[in-house]
């Protein structure tokens, strides 16, 4: 995503570092960019099979917010994504989830054509056929934060953590009823809008989801400064969610409070202390 607003400016001539194409992971990604023949689109990409999976995590990078070219196999957005995807598999290790990433047919988001969250949902659908119907967590960022709560109210979606995700004006939070929501952004994100991710976590709850919203000092939208602290924060929710592991008690406060109130969506997410494993609300 590219913009100083909110509402990504980005073309198919830059945005967001790359292009939003195929990313890398754990046990594959091969192929180069360019005008490469590119594979058959497949809307799933796993990153660990598992044989009898219990639950399952889908990941969905960023992108641009126009772009209709096909995405190229390497590319910045699905890189970045590459440390969650590690750090994810060492914390689920044993659990039986296996790890999966949304793949993109286009570069952009492109209006109304949604096409980001029409291939998340695709690929639940895929997600859902090869585990049978296992509880599934979305992880997305960016334009994979937009997408992904478009789809969170799915049948079978029991979690969603939104990083930094692109919530323009208008966006539909009806999908978001019975949710439950974990968000992460900079508070001076220049990509995607803070304001506009604290305006659709009132949204949503109002709606009767159960939000929790995180807010770090600076503004790196790649997710590279603190980058343990994003990791940490993302593998600490995902496994609440799934209830491998405790919520963090931040969380689990602020999915209690009521649609009218303003608690729990500011919450400060600051670095671990003397060498403490990094956390949402740590000090």
């Amino acid at each position: 995503m590219a913009g100083t607003t909110g509402t990504d400016a980005g073309t198919d001539t830059g945005a967001d570092g790359g292009d939003s194409g195929e990313p890398g992971g754990i046990t594959g990604g091969s192929g180069a960019g360019g005008g490469s023949p590119r594979p058959r689109y497949r809307p799933l990409l796993v990153r660990r099979p598992v044989t009898a999976p219990r639950a399952a995590v889908l990941v969905l990078h960023g992108g641009r917010e126009h772009g209709l070219r096909p995405p190229t196999l390497l590319n910045a957005p699905g890189l970045r994504m590459r440390p969650f995807v590690r750090a994810l598999a060492r914390a689920t290790e044993g659990h039986e989830v296996l790890l999966a990433e949304a793949r993109y047919r286009h570069r952009g988001w492109n209006g109304d054509r949604a096409d980001a969250a029409r291939d998340a949902a695709q690929a639940l659908a895929e997600l859902e056929r090869r585990t049978d119907g296992a509880p599934v967590v979305l992880v997305g960022h960016s334009m994979g934060g937009r997408a992904a709560l478009r789809v969170a109210g799915t049948a079978g979606v029991v979690g969603t953590v939104a990083l930094a995700p692109w919530c323009p004006p208008g966006e539909p939070v009806a999908q978001l009823a019975k949710t439950r929501l974990v968000m992460l952004h900079a508070t001076a994100d220049r990509i995607t809008s803070p304001a506009g991710s604290l305006r659709l976590a009132e949204l949503a709850r109002a709606e009767g989801a159960a939000v929790c919203r995180f807010e770090l000092p600076g503004g790196d939208h790649a997710m590279l400064r603190q980058a343990a602290l994003w990791h940490s924060f993302t593998t600490r929710a995902v496994c609440g969610l799934l209830g491998i592991a405790p919520l963090p008690p931040e969380a689990v406060s602020a999915f209690a409070l009521p649609p009218e109130s303003p608690d729990g969506l500011t919450i400060p997410a600051v670095p671990a202390v003397r060498g403490d494993r990094p956390g949402p609300g740590s000090r």
